[in-house]
């Protein structure tokens, strides 16, 4: 009995266990690698590729957005316009989810 008892337990463990491990690795994905991490840190532009990130739908990485100056503050919404190198984005300012991408 007690052995069903462990068995049981381990496979609870492991399935509960799944789909937090899946979380942590979708967020990684957004994330700047770590070469051009330590380019941004150091005060450097990013590179022309990073705007091929900026997509309906998508999170803005952290990074890119402090890097951003505001151009439309908060509405009531919840929305937030900023200026990336020339760029207009429009997104959702507490999850960085973009909504458009205006110019």
């Amino acid at each position: 009995m007690k052995i069903k008892n462990a068995i049981t337990f381990i496979i609870l463990v492991g399935l509960i266990a799944s789909p937090v491990s899946a979380d942590k690795d979708k967020g990684k994905k957004k994330q700047l690698p770590p070469g051009l991490q330590m380019n941004v840190e150091k005060g450097k532009p990013l590179p022309p590729g990073w705007q091929k990130k900026l997509a309906k739908g998508e999170i803005l990485d952290k990074t890119i957005y402090l890097q951003s100056q505001i151009v439309v503050p908060v509405d009531a919404q919840g929305l937030i316009t900023i200026q990336i190198e020339g760029k207009l984005v429009k997104l959702y300012k507490a999850t960085r989810e973009i909504v458009e991408i205006l110019k």
